[in-house]
């Protein structure tokens, strides 16, 4: 039989493993440091955005000729995974970025569009995706936001809630329904500038955990979008939030995976040196099984995400595959991160050692970009065939 080409699914290209390892590199170095401050805070240290950018993984997958890094999918999923070991809550900052708005943009945004914003997305606007309301979170589509068509282009009215990103950003992909008769298909997608007048940013949330990256509020009162701010069709706004959801859904799997790597490096170094009854508590079986059944979770979980990532890719159907992902990494970042927790012991209920926050910044991977019921919901139409 003649051997395969294809090389493992965890075996990174030489440049891939570069990319990755600059990445880790530059989490442990520059934002390690930041992390207990910045979640105590509750906000980035400002100069990161900037370093981020810098770094080029804010246009991972920007065209060249757009002063992006022309980079693949997978590139932005190793990136998340990356920064995630060290502080999920950046992670959200790139992640959102790169596998929402600027994949949106890159998709379906005008030739005009693009020339005018992946250049900015690349070098210094952070953008965020402004899709859920008060009333709407899993109901996706069952949005209050009205969008009213003027002469000039539209005028917007409405709140939206939970906006990740919305302290930092310069750019939001807003969905509203031009036609609320018309159900989904009355949803339509702008582009909304910060500083337009009528839109402001509200308040901003006090989380559990991911506390560093910015979750707001933001309000509508008869702001006006010109024309050329319309992306994609009017009434398309629900595919365009569909699919890009589906791409997002593999970049919270990579937040979880990280997250899941960065608790179970910590878990592991502290038992090698935690001494009880004479020896290191890595030297118990007990604690041994447990460090090794995480690291069982956490290979099956990159399994997943780097399947779904690649097949993504290769162009090809990465639906169920993306919603596994995303399922499966936040169960086990949660079990993980609460295995870390039990670990450290008594020094894992403080906020002085790194475990906690782990355990907290996890509970989220299971509620945002699709509940865990939605993404069962979406593996069961996806296996049953319906």
């Amino acid at each position: 039989m003649a051997h395969s080409a294809h090389p493992p699914l965890t075996q990174l290209s030489e440049e891939e493993k570069l990319f990755s390892s600059t990445v880790r590199q530059f989490a442990e170095e520059t934002i390690g440091p930041l992390v207990g401050q910045m979640d105590a805070d509750q906000q980035l240290v400002p100069s990161l955005a900037k370093k981020l950018f810098e770094l080029g993984l804010m246009g991972i997958e920007v065209p060249e000729e757009l002063g992006g890094a022309a980079g693949s999918f997978f590139d932005a999923v190793l990136a998340i995974e990356a920064i995630s070991t060290v502080d999920p809550a950046v992670a959200v900052l790139v992640d959102v970025h790169n596998t929402l708005v600027v994949n949106a943009i890159r998709r379906w945004a005008s030739p005009g569009q693009k020339q005018k914003w992946l250049p900015r997305l690349a070098a210094d606007t952070v953008g965020a995706y402004a899709l859920s309301e008060a009333g709407s979170g899993s109901d996706a589509f069952g949005l209050q936001t009205r969008a009213e068509k003027i002469a000039s282009g539209y005028r917007l009215n409405g709140r939206k809630l939970w906006i990740s990103n919305a302290r930092e950003a310069g750019l939001f992909i807003v969905f509203a329904t031009l036609d609320p008769a018309a159900g989904y298909k009355g949803i339509t997608a702008f582009l909304v500038e910060k500083g337009a007048p009528g839109f402001t940013v509200g308040r901003k949330e006090d989380k559990l955990g991911i506390r560093a990256s910015s979750t707001c509020e933001l309000i509508f009162d008869n702001c006006e979008v010109i024309e050329e701010n319309l992306l994609g069709e009017p009434g398309k706004g629900y595919k365009i939030a569909i699919e890009t959801l589906n791409e997002g859904r593999i970049g919270i799997g990579a937040q979880m995976l990280g997250l899941a790597e960065g608790a179970w490096g910590h878990a592991a170094r502290y038992a090698k040196q935690r001494k009880q009854f004479g020896k290191a508590i890595a030297d118990f079986q007990a604690v041994q099984f447990t460090l090794a059944e995480m690291a069982m979770e956490i290979e099956a979980a990159k399994l997943m995400v780097y399947n779904a990532a690649r097949l993504k890719d290769a162009g090809q159907p990465y639906v169920r595959e993306a919603a596994m992902a995303k399922l499966f990494a936040s169960q086990v970042a949660e079990r993980v991160a609460s295995q870390c927790v039990e670990v450290f012991g008594g020094n894992g209920f403080v906020r002085d050692y790194p475990a906690e926050k782990y355990y907290r910044d996890a509970k989220i991977g299971k509620i945002y970009e699709g509940t865990s019921n939605m993404q069962l919901a979406t593996i069961a139409k996806s296996v049953l065939g319906r």
